[in-house]
């Protein structure tokens, strides 16, 4: 079955790819797709109605089933922050430097009993006659006071999942892809693909 990631984030697509793979699905990116290089604005208030929209805009420019990961880190702290704005949480041109930079700034006082957080990603799985599949993964952990390892991106120098001692940059492709929340959505997908 061939999926078209509305995505262009190259990260998400060699997570997404490695796991659906699995399914039997080949995801291809919007490049490798044709699709024209169009700018999806994420301006919904949480994870579902992002991810629904780009899954959305990008099926109705190719025509095909589209799959979309709305996905970020929500730090109990911070109430909730960075949430939706993951991303932009340093601003508009924020990069993830700058973007843990702040977050390490935000909870510089905060005891490590009171780091909790989630990363969080809702993938979103739309067709052309108008059905959509959403699937919610979630993964638990802490934030540490200084980044540590060189894998992933995004904020997983500072994030470490309960039960493991190692942040994401510090796992394996392999390992991350098997406890991380994109999994755990992906596999929560793969379970109402099959009830489907």
């Amino acid at each position: 079955m061939r999926i078209i990631a509305a995505t262009k984030n190259k990260h998400k697509i060699d997570e997404i790819q490695a796991i659906t793979r699995e399914f039997g699905m080949e995801v291809v990116s919007r490049d490798d797709a044709g699709v024209p290089d169009v700018e999806v604005e994420e301006d919904g208030a949480t994870f579902e109605e992002n991810s629904e929209k780009k899954a959305r805009e990008i099926m109705e420019l190719c025509g095909e089933i589209t799959i979309a990961d709305d996905s970020g880190l929500m730090v109990d702290a911070l109430g909730g922050a960075p949430g939706v704005i993951s991303a932009r949480f340093a601003g508009e041109d924020g990069n993830d430097l700058a973007n843990n930079e702040k977050l390490l700034k935000l909870l510089a006082d905060v005891e490590p009993e009171n780091r909790t957080a989630r990363f969080v990603s809702v993938i979103t799985m739309v067709y052309p006659d108008g059905r959509k599949i959403v699937a919610r993964g979630e993964c638990e952990g802490h934030i540490i006071y200084q980044p540590r390892g060189n894998n992933g991106f995004g904020y997983d120098p500072l994030f470490v999942p309960n039960g493991f001692d190692r942040t994401f940059a510090e796992l394996s492709g392999e390992e991350k892809n098997r406890i991380s929340h994109r999994a755990a959505a992906l596999m929560n997908l793969k379970r109402k693909l099959s009830e489907a």
